[in-house]
């Protein structure tokens, strides 16, 4: 059997980009350790712009960049790249993660006029929430462009059952493959720690994610005003977007909770491991998660989670390693004061219990389902199990 040649597709790395922006990156490392298997990865930037790098040289970068803000907007330099790839040795597939964006249009395109068969990972980008927002816009793209794109992809990715769910309700018929996101388990500790340190005297409820509207960062901040907990701090970490930060901490100034709740800045690498390894609860009050890639990381890192139905983790109560509460006020001022109410011990064995279920979201093993439904469309494999056709 000849080598399989896949290129990826994603807008951008940038680290202020969301989950996306890493867990292509760690797919696609994964895949590329696969013998018999070329990985290339494509993404457009500014020139000197940052991006999230591979820990893995097999992968193939292409980082497509420009200087010229119409450029970035319009995609061409995703779309540079691409001709230059189809103009030599094009590859056998072409995954393109994520919707709406120029850069994304083209590999559709592209895709299209080769007779490439293309596999589209929305990435959440179609979830209930997601089409909300900014509507009048998304319904012209969908009549434009969208739609066609959508129509030509072999197939569907979706990262849980409950976004698989969605895009069928959006009347989208095509085979749907249903494979969650990862977490690096070879990197986490065998058991959580045994006693945190509480330097500052109080318990520690830590938001990590992007400062953004669809996070609920508003919900939290007026239910933490209302459970009003003795001996506790509330950290956010993560990048503003948008501009919401100022609105957060406007919010954080009016319900009088500058001691106890407060903005940490941006955490990656190292320093991101240690604000989950010193929280006590992880909390994440979403609108709209098609996974929630921090959810899996706070529970590899031995942390109790809160967060809402409008995100498909229900297993945390299944579990028992954390609340799974509809979206709104009230129902997190409960789960705080049930999760808070806890002693340490208590709270302890919910991170061991949770520790040892997301060890089920290993890279190795999401990486061989992907390569099975490759494998699968191009008539070289059954239909794998989790692979959704009706």
């Amino acid at each position: 059997m000849k080598n399989l040649n896949v290129l990826h597709v994603v807008q951008n790395l940038h680290p202020h980009s969301g989950g996306p922006s890493r867990t292509v990156v760690q797919l696609t490392d994964e895949l590329a350790r696969t013998p018999g298997t070329s990985v290339g990865l494509m993404f457009q930037g500014k020139i000197g712009e940052p991006a999230i790098e591979s820990n893995n040289t097999a992968v193939e970068r292409h980082f497509t960049t420009s200087s010229s803000e119409f450029a970035m907007k319009s995609g061409i330099p995703v779309l540079r790249g691409l001709n230059l790839i189809m103009s030599g040795a094009p590859p056998d597939l072409l995954h393109s993660h994520g919707v709406w964006s120029p850069a994304n249009h083209w590999v559709s395109k592209v895709a299209r006029h080769n007779r490439i068969p293309l596999f589209i990972h929305p990435r959440g980008m179609l979830e209930p929430w997601a089409l909300d927002h900014k509507f009048l816009k998304k319904k012209i793209g969908m009549y434009l462009y969208q739609q066609e794109d959508i129509r030509s992809a072999s197939v569907l990715f979706a990262t849980s059952m409950q976004e698989c769910e969605n895009l069928r309700k959006l009347g989208l018929r095509h085979p749907i493959a249903v494979i969650p996101n990862g977490v690096n388990i070879n990197s986490t500790k065998n058991q959580p720690v045994e006693q945190k340190i509480h330097r500052s005297g109080n318990r520690k409820v830590l938001f990590l994610s992007r400062i953004h509207p669809k996070k609920g960062l508003f919900n939290l901040i007026n239910a933490w005003a209302q459970a009003a907990p003795v001996g506790w701090e509330l950290g956010l970490v993560g990048p503003d977007e948008g501009g919401h930060l100022a609105e957060v901490i406007n919010l954080i100034d009016e319900r009088g909770l500058t001691q106890s709740v407060k903005y940490l800045g941006e955490r990656d690498g190292s320093a991101k491991t240690m604000c989950y390894e010193d929280a006590d609860l992880f909390v994440l009050p979403t609108f709209s998660e098609n996974f929630g890639v921090v959810v899996a990381e706070a529970l590899t890192c031995g942390v109790p989670v809160i967060t809402t139905r409008a995100a498909p983790w229900g297993d945390l109560v299944t579990h028992r390693c954390g609340w799974w509460i509809d979206v709104g006020v009230e129902p997190l001022v409960q789960a705080l004061r049930v999760a808070m109410a806890l002693c340490d011990e208590e709270r302890r064995i919910m991170g061991i219990n949770g520790m040892r279920y997301v060890r089920r979201f290993d890279w190795r093993d999401i990486a061989s389902q992907t390569l099975d439904v490759y494998h699968w469309t191009l008539g070289k494999a059954l239909k794998p199990n989790f692979v959704h056709t009706d």
